[in-house]
């Protein structure tokens, strides 16, 4: 049994100092392995970069690491033209057009004037947000993941905003949350899992599925937890528009009553708050009250992998999640949530008992396989997803056919 300092020491995961660059350390902080392949291979670090904020958010940024029960009451001011004009730099030029049809191009031309006007309506609070107009792209299984393409000057606010809540909630988000986060890709939460994995004790490895996540998140829990933080009732009010607005589809608008909308710039930061609220601060305390040996979790967004030590607390930190989510109108997909034996000592383990090999898990696109190298040592194997490889090449030799009578020039670019 391990001491309360000696689970401290190991941490709840391997964690990198992303947001807390210059600072004191928050957590504690583990090296990482590679980025890609297997994890015997050459270390390849990626210095973590961040755009520069106005003395205004390095305020808040700071008064938020001070204070951690401190609402902001003040925050839509800066939000200013400035801001909004990074915003619309910061969007993608190629993106498809929303329900009002305009694109990055035609809002460029004459920009100033349009964001001034863009300003005005929101802080006089005549601004109105647009239903987001509804697209279907195939994912590797087959089936059609809906999007919802806001319009532009939709992506424009949220897109500032998002900035100014980052100065906030970069503060508070803990150190195994990876996802759509400043400075941190899913590289780094592969390198997190990869050093719990091999660095620690893990025997057991429960890849854990939010079943419809982004569906299923309740409004009326979303917007409590965001008022932990956010006293300024303009900043809420723009966040119930846009959960509130809807998407359009067949010339048919269908308000939102549920869920965030998919695509949408602010959704992935909604998505950490929620899961902030109802599962990382939950399962750090969790680890520090039940678990009995090393556990370790790594987030990226709604996909989250756990490792444990001790089977025991493996099966019964997969009944108390369910009870938690179950709080938070989530639950866990029945057919996508597997623990499985998982690690160093597995595959002897396993063949103690007459079993076969281990069985592997995917996340981020990465089948992680229990593996050895030529020396017999554990080793970390990862391998691209069967069903993501076989999706690609399809479309490549789809996009060839197509392209079958062009010229070799025109092929090749």
């Amino acid at each position: 049994m391990m001491h309360d300092h000696e689970k401290s020491d190991l941490a709840i995961v391997a964690e990198k100092l992303a947001n807390k660059a210059g600072m004191p350390a928050a957590e504690p902080v583990e090296p990482r392995a590679g980025a890609k392949g297997n994890t015997n291979q050459t270390d390849m670090r990626r210095t973590p970069s961040r755009a520069r904020v106005s003395p205004g958010l390095e305020r808040v940024r700071t008064a938020a690491r001070l204070d951690k029960e401190v609402r902001f009451t003040a925050l839509l001011h800066h939000v200013d033209v400035d801001l909004l004009r990074q915003a619309y730099f910061w969007l993608k030029p190629e993106a498809a057009p929303g329900v009002d049809g305009v694109t990055w191009a035609e809002y460029g031309q004459g920009l100033e004037d349009q964001l001034r006007d863009l300003h005005g309506r929101v802080h006089r609070g005549s601004y109105r947000a647009l239903p987001s107009r509804r697209r279907y792209i195939p994912k590797p299984d087959g089936r059609q993941r809906p999007l919802g393409i806001a319009a532009l000057e939709d992506k424009i606010v949220q897109r500032a905003l998002v900035e100014v809540l980052n100065a906030i909630y970069e503060e508070d988000f803990l150190g195994f949350s990876y996802g759509f986060r400043p400075g941190r890709g899913q590289h780094d939460a592969l390198d997190a899992l990869a050093t719990g994995i091999t660095r620690t004790r893990v025997n057991w490895i429960l890849d854990a599925d939010i079943r419809s996540f982004f569906d299923a998140v309740s409004h009326e829990w979303l917007i409590r937890f965001v008022e932990h933080r956010i006293g300024d009732r303009r900043v809420v009010r723009l966040i119930r528009k846009w959960l509130k607005v809807g998407v359009m589809e067949d010339g048919e608008v269908t308000p939102g009553t549920v869920g965030t909308p998919q695509g949408a710039v602010i959704s992935p930061l909604l998505a950490n708050i929620y899961l902030h609220y109802v599962f990382d601060l939950w399962v750090r305390q969790w680890r520090h009250r039940h678990a009995r040996g090393n556990v370790i979790v790594v987030r990226y967004a709604d996909d989250l992998v756990a490792g444990f030590e001790h089977q025991a607390d493996a099966k019964r930190f997969v009944a108390d999640l369910k009870d938690r989510l179950g709080q938070f109108a989530l639950t866990l997909h029945p057919d996508k949530t597997r623990l499985i034996e998982f690690g160093r000592f597995a595959a002897a383990n396993r063949a103690k008992r007459g079993l076969g090999k281990p069985e592997t898990f995917n996340f981020l696109g990465f089948t992680h396989i229990s593996g050895r190298t030529r020396n017999g040592k554990f080793c970390l194997h990862r391998k691209t997803r069967r069903d993501r490889l076989r999706a690609k090449l399809r479309e490549v030799k789809e996009t060839l056919r197509r392209r079958l009578h062009a010229t070799i020039h025109e092929q090749g670019a």
